[in-house]
């Protein structure tokens, strides 16, 4: 779990790619890694990562299939800033929301603008998420907690303050960027809740049968 607040920039040091995954190496920079472990879990634009190796200057992780397809990191490349977050602890003051690092779509800048000294940004969400975004809720943004000031349709207004500005990668900011969409973990599961019924009665196309029956769900 995390709270978007993001920690430290680093960047992506070198990417491994396997067969059917990929390997990357993270530098953390400034960030205080002398208390992860091997197994951590560590925010990396939003997406939560185990480390797997730990290194002088940061930390290597797993990339699945599903990881690489459903986040920006399909288009990283040696060199990408990215925010970094580790696992917040049960004392940790909770400034931002409750982040899981799941991400659940990747959304476009189509929009930004000066406001004095913070910026005022539009993304365009995919379709299907914005039944689970409402004015002044949370939503996280490349691993950034922050407050949705507006939205209309599928877009949604952001105000980005200076403190932000300054300690995140979303400086380099710029129209068609693509970003990871984290929805606030509360819609998810609050959908789940008033659906249950039918979400129980629908079957998995993904999952046989003979597969169900074997291990007791279905007789």
């Amino acid at each position: 779990m995390f709270t978007g607040i993001i920690e430290s920039i680093g960047n992506i040091g070198s990417i491994i790619r396997h067969n059917e995954d990929l390997s990357i190496v993270v530098n953390t920079n400034n960030l205080d890694i002398s208390d992860v472990n091997i197994g951590d879990s560590i925010a990396t634009n939003g997406v939560c990562l185990t480390v797997s190796n730990l290194l002088p200057s940061g930390f290597t992780a797993d990339l699945s299939l599903e990881t690489y397809k459903r986040t920006t990191f399909h288009s990283y490349r040696i060199g990408q800033e990215v925010n970094l977050e580790k696992a917040m602890l049960p004392t940790t003051r909770l400034g931002g929301h409750l982040v899981s690092g799941h991400v659940d779509g990747v959304g476009e800048v189509i929009e930004f603008k000066r406001n004095g000294r913070a910026i005022n940004i539009w993304i365009m969400v995919p379709t299907q998420l914005k039944k689970y975004l409402s004015k002044k809720g949370s939503v996280t943004i490349d691993g950034i907690s922050l407050t949705i000031n507006a939205i209309y349709q599928n877009v949604i207004k952001l105000t980005i303050v200076p403190h932000t500005l300054a300690n995140t990668k979303i400086v380099n900011i710029d129209v068609n960027k693509k970003v990871n969409i984290e929805i606030d973990m509360m819609a998810r599961y609050l959908e789940k809740l008033i659906n249950v019924d039918r979400y129980e009665s629908e079957k998995s196309s993904t999952v046989s049968t003979d597969l169900l029956e074997r291990y007791g769900f279905i007789s």
